[in-house]
């Protein structure tokens, strides 16, 4: 866990990272048809999830998008970083969702599998 002094509080106040779920997906689709997948999944998801997540942000610049997004409470980001062989996922987690992490990760990497054969 990595912190840093935050401000002038009289005490010791850390503010610590967020912690961090990367994930790398390979595919063979070439990087175009890949961005133009997932760029169209995840406005399915907006649409289908509409009741679930609220606040949504995304933000593509090239073939790297940077997203986030509040579900069941929590507040998560991330970045995609679409290669011409693979997808790259960074996933910013709030601390009380770590303990899901694996669960997260599952139904991230089988979504994508699928999205991007």
């Amino acid at each position: 866990m990595r912190g840093k002094l935050f401000g002038e509080c009289g005490r010791n106040c850390y503010l610590f990272s967020m912690p961090k779920l990367n994930l790398s997906v390979p595919h063979g689709l070439g990087q175009e048809e890949a961005r133009n997948r997932i760029a169209g999944f995840l406005a399915e998801s907006r649409a289908h999830l509409a009741g679930q997540v609220s606040h949504p942000v995304e933000s593509w610049n090239g073939y790297a998008n940077e997203f986030s997004f509040e579900a069941m409470g929590f507040s998560v980001s991330g970045k995609l970083d679409v290669q011409p062989a693979r997808v790259l996922v960074e996933l910013n987690l709030p601390w009380a969702a770590w303990p899901f992490k694996g669960r997260v990760e599952n139904e991230i990497l089988a979504r994508a599998r699928l999205l991007l054969a």
